[in-house]
């Protein structure tokens, strides 16, 4: 299909609800002269109404001049008919996410404009294929899928089926950076990007409250630690647990019920007894005016407790920490650069960083005075770090363990003897799952790390995580999980296995180790 470049071309939004009103915004605001239509009468003059009021209170704190408020409301038509959009070349739709009314507008949409015209889909879970089956020039059609806030988020996933045009998908693509987005391809498969990948990031969390191996303020705060600016027990409350779990419950079918994006039972619980989140005023949290949130204890700093010998094991960011804060302090130590754990031996007890075994293995096989603690991403003091110890070890070191922490410069918060704690499984899992998605052809690795940060806002994208820690001990850890619950959940992705039996003429160079 030969296109013209749609930069400045007229252009029709369908549905005027927040997704509709936001894309006609933007696209208003890049200079396009815009249609706005909805099927229930006075909607999309009402949502211009309200969108001029937006655009007023954003001109009286100076962030908009009213020149541009005027010019913007100018070039938004609300029309009464789909037959008064003939001329324009480009159609974004933002109706309900429902298969026939998506098909059925596309085709009437084809018996009105041109042969020329770009058919956009708004649509952040249905196949860009399926929506296509049916129409005379299936082509044309591409996913420009926005978030929400449309004027305040800068990603678009730009989704190509089995038939869309290159030459289309472009063309929006670069559409799309012209309205000040970052777009990124992605090919047509359940949950695009950012829906997939961002999958982990409650199903672990979930995992672990339903084995009770921590309580949703531990979890929250331990991933606001490592960076994420919301714990996932206060991003599920703030979407809704109804729609969080419909979001996870459609990858799960789409996938064939593949276990690695199984829904939840605690989530399914929430939803069964009403409990929706902030919406609904309970959730993981009380909402109620007036309600406490509960927290982790603040940190207490204190100096690092007597011991006759100290040995920092390992290499890496970890061990380099470690051995940062010892001499800061004046105390000797013995590095033991080629041990096959990273962590700190204190006359004969550890403190190791988790390989994603669970402590009580590992002391059963090597050590009974054994901590683990998780991945500390955060280069603050104070951040909170989850630990756990082996149950085969003794009051004294359990007593112990946490005082060496907070000395070392951690907020430490015990919890089960959950393999992998908490960071670092599911930091793991997002970059597994980011790999799956290259390896099949989803994405690349720029276009997975942009969506995920600014998609969902995450502080790394899963690459640039990978690259820090290293694809041989992320595998591992996966491996250790795996092994420990016997199912398919924390199978490798062969793209990452891939990159872990290359480690030797590839990681030496590729990986920074500024994660462990």
């Amino acid at each position: 299909m030969t296109l013209k470049p749609l930069q400045g071309a007229p252009l029709l939004v369908v549905g005027a609800g927040i997704m509709g009103a936001g894309i006609a915004q933007v696209a208003a605001q890049a200079g396009h002269a815009v249609m706005l239509f909805d099927l229930r009468e006075g909607a999309a003059a009402q949502a211009k109404a309200q969108l001029a009021g937006s655009l007023d209170a954003l001109a009286a704190k100076g962030k908009l001049s009213a020149q541009d408020v005027a010019g913007t409301l100018e070039r938004i038509e609300p029309i009464p008919s789909l037959d008064a959009a003939a001329s324009v070349r480009l159609v974004v739709e933002a109706v309900v996410e429902k298969l026939d009314v998506k098909r059925s507008l596309l085709r009437q949409l084809e018996g009105i404009v041109g042969g020329d015209c770009v058919l956009a889909t708004n649509t952040s879970s249905i196949s860009v294929t399926a929506i296509a089956n049916g129409l005379r020039q299936p082509g044309r059609l591409v996913g420009m899928h926005f978030f929400n806030p449309v004027p305040l988020m800068r990603l678009v996933e730009v989704v190509s089926g089995l038939r869309t045009d290159a030459a289309v998908a472009q063309a929006v693509h670069s559409l799309a950076g012209s309205w000040g987005k970052v777009a990124v391809h992605a090919r047509s498969t359940p949950g695009f990007i950012v829906n997939r990948i961002a999958r982990p990031y409650y199903a672990e969390t979930l995992a672990l409250l339903q084995e009770r191996s921590a309580e949703p303020a531990l979890l929250d705060a331990c991933l606001r630690a490592a960076g994420f600016r919301m714990g996932p027990c206060e991003l599920m409350d703030l979407i809704g647990h109804d729609t969080n779990f419909a979001v996870t419950q459609s990858v799960f079918e789409a996938n064939f019920f593949d276990k690695r994006f199984a829904p939840s039972l605690v989530q399914r619980e929430l939803v069964d007894g009403g409990l929706l989140g902030r919406k609904s005023g309970r959730g993981f949290y009380d909402h109620a005016p007036g309600a406490v949130k509960p927290s982790v204890p603040a940190f207490e700093p204190m100096e690092l407790p007597a011991a006759t010998l100290l040995s920092v094991h390992g290499q890496g960011a970890v061990a380099r920490r470690l051995s940062d804060t010892l001499a800061a302090a004046g105390r000797g130590f013995e590095p033991v650069p080629d041990s096959d754990w990273v962590g700190l031996e204190i006359d004969g007890a550890q403190l190791r960083l988790t390989d994603g075994r669970a402590a009580s293995q590992v002391g059963a096989g090597e050590v009974a005075e054994v901590v683990v603690f998780d991945l500390p991403l955060s280069r603050d003091g104070g951040a909170a770090l989850s630990w756990a110890p082996a149950v085969q070890a003794g009051a004294a070191w359990v007593e112990a363990a946490p005082r060496w922490l907070r000395a070392l410069g951690f907020n430490a918060q015990r919890m089960a003897d959950a393999p992998g704690l908490v960071v670092a499984r599911t930091v793991a899992m997002l970059i597994n799952e980011a790999a799956d998605a290259v390896h099949q052809g989803v994405c690349d690795e720029a276009g997975a790390d942009a969506a995920m940060k600014l998609g969902v806002n995450y502080p790394q994208g899963p690459f640039e995580w990978l690259h820090g820690w290293g694809a041989a001990p992320v595998a591992a850890l996966l491996d250790a999980l795996d092994a420990h619950y016997r199912g398919e959940r924390y199978r490798v992705s062969p793209g990452l296995r891939m990159r872990a039996w290359q480690r030797g003429m590839v990681e030496s160079q590729d990986c920074k180790g500024d994660v462990v």
